[in-house]
């Protein structure tokens, strides 16, 4: 079945940069969007950042705006999250995740990976 597997986090210091991936498998996923969620220790999962299957379209969270830039490589069925200028907010387990439909900007999420930790120190 589909799986995502997450890779590239670490730990660093502010102003620092990330590059997340996550590469898919089970299933071609060139026509579903993909997203990233974050969970910090303590604190319920939040989306960051969205984008189309086509890469057309893509949707930031306030907090991560000019900063994240979510992308995808449809041929490598793969997303990646390029972090730059981090902060100690930041810090916390990313997770790559897919939905079961063809939509844009999806309201539920079916397949999610493991999770990659991100840890920024000041």
């Amino acid at each position: 079945q589909v799986q995502l597997v997450e890779s590239g986090g670490g730990s660093v210091q502010a102003g620092d940069s990330l590059r997340l991936s996550c590469t898919a498998s089970g299933r071609d996923l060139s026509r579903y969007a993909m997203a990233w969620f974050r969970q910090a220790p303590g604190k319920e999962r939040k989306l960051v950042a969205v984008i189309s299957y086509n890469s057309a379209g893509t949707y930031y969270i306030d907090a991560v705006k000019g900063r994240f830039t979510i992308s995808r490589d449809n041929a490598k069925n793969m997303a990646y999250l390029q972090m730059n200028n981090l902060q100690p907010g930041d810090t916390a387990v990313y997770i790559c995740a897919a939905p079961d439909a063809e939509l844009w900007l999806p309201s539920e999420y079916d397949y999610w990976g493991q999770g990659t930790q991100v840890t920024v120190s000041s």
